[in-house]
């Protein structure tokens, strides 16, 4: 699998190259990101915690607002769920959603680099991205149905584990 990491080896000179003003937020906003695929604002402020101390959810907003709009991250947002974010930027890639745990995947696309862009009418438009979402089950949610009488106080805390894996 092939794709674009947005953080390179120097982050604060992947900033200053997209005249973003360098930052002790920024900067461990878009590690927080890059160090868990699909993060949500609210894991993110726990992950910036951690690392530099206190930071409002509101500047931890606002720093995932100024990457996504210079193209550093993604922003996704499946119906009925917390915005997510991700550093896979610039290829052609999907995602598969759990309905059951909310788990949330990347998936390449199966015909190529830009099929997606490709439509029967465009309606006039110039479409430079589509957003694909599978909805279905994870393995582990199968597994689960399948197992009799497995839906304890266990079971359900898996779930939420995958949904927030630092619970």
């Amino acid at each position: 699998m092939i794709y674009t990491v947005a953080v390179a080896a120097d982050p604060a000179d992947l900033l200053r190259q997209h005249g973003i003003q360098v930052t002790a937020q920024r900067l461990a906003v878009l590690r927080a990101v890059a160090g868990q695929p699909h993060i949500t604002a609210d894991l993110a402020a726990e992950v910036v915690r951690a690392e530099i101390g206190a930071i409002s959810l509101q500047s931890v907003y606002d720093a995932l607002s100024v990457l996504v709009a210079e193209g550093l991250i993604r922003r996704i947002q499946p119906a009925g769920s917390p915005a997510r974010f991700e550093d896979r930027v610039g290829d052609n890639h999907h995602h598969l959603i759990c309905r059951i745990c909310g788990r949330l995947v990347d998936v390449d696309c199966a015909a190529g680099s830009t099929p997606c862009l490709s439509t029967v009418d465009d309606k006039g438009y110039e479409i430079d991205e589509a957003e694909v979402a599978y909805w279905g089950r994870c393995p582990d949610c199968q597994a689960d149905a399948a197992a009799p009488s497995r839906t304890d106080s266990s079971t359900r805390q898996r779930r939420r584990r995958r949904q927030n894996p630092t619970a």
